[in-house]
């Protein structure tokens, strides 16, 4: 069976549509203003083996807060209808990456229940970044706004209904940090999302799915 999800939001802040395959070879389509995020999102794919068609516009005019929040969200959405039941999956994964200097450890567990755990180490210095259609004569616009990245996975997790820990374990550099937190989220991501051949007709709990939920795949 294709796992595959597309889902489109279009709000008064966001117009966002993500097509993703779980199955695909990490092809990355970006349509995305934020030059940083976008660089993150290809990663994302490249490591997980997601193919993953993003098109993405925003009020960057105000902050990249809302385009990067609801990217996320999209996104999870997509994880948690392309995964549906979650029949055969390994539910679990993890991934200890290395990136130079610095050292990202990710977990996750595709339960059905969301919660983040984000410490990324990240530092009070700025981390430039093009983004497209601003206004050039102030330089704050070219500048990634490093916070969005919690921000991004706290909405990515609460959409998929994963439980998901990322921290840096070591590190200088607040783009390997960022980096390496992707590639390990990614990888954990891809290791959770593997069919069990021993157990791919199986919800993988010991009490199956949790009743009174209209979102298929939620765990006990």
């Amino acid at each position: 069976m294709k796992r595959f999800a597309e889902i489109s939001r279009k709000t008064r802040e966001t117009d966002i549509t993500v097509k993703l395959n779980v199955d695909g070879t990490g092809i990355a389509k970006l349509d995305y203003p934020v030059g940083f995020m976008s660089h993150m999102l290809n990663t994302f794919a490249r490591h997980g083996l997601f193919d993953i068609d993003i098109s993405a516009k925003g009020d960057l005019e105000v902050d990249q807060h809302h385009l990067v929040e609801d990217t996320g969200i999209v996104l999870g959405q997509c994880f948690a209808k392309a995964l549906g039941e979650k029949r055969g999956i390994r539910r679990g994964g993890s991934c200890l990456f290395p990136m130079d200097e610095c050292l990202a450890r990710a977990a996750v567990d595709i339960s059905g229940r969301p919660f983040l755990f984000f410490d990324g180490q990240l530092s009070g210095a700025p981390l430039l970044s093009s983004s497209q259609g601003l206004n050039v004569s102030n330089p704050a616009n070219y500048e990634f706004q490093k916070d969005v990245v919690e921000d991004f996975w706290l909405a990515f997790t609460n959409a998929a209904g994963c439980n998901l820990h990322l921290e840096i374990i070591r590190g200088r550099s607040d783009h390997h940090k960022i980096e390496a937190l992707f590639k390990a989220a990614a990888r954990a991501l891809r290791a959770a999302c593997e069919i069990d051949e021993r157990v791919k007709n199986s919800i993988p709990s010991t009490k199956g799915l949790l009743p009174g939920f209209d979102s298929p795949g939620v765990l006990v």
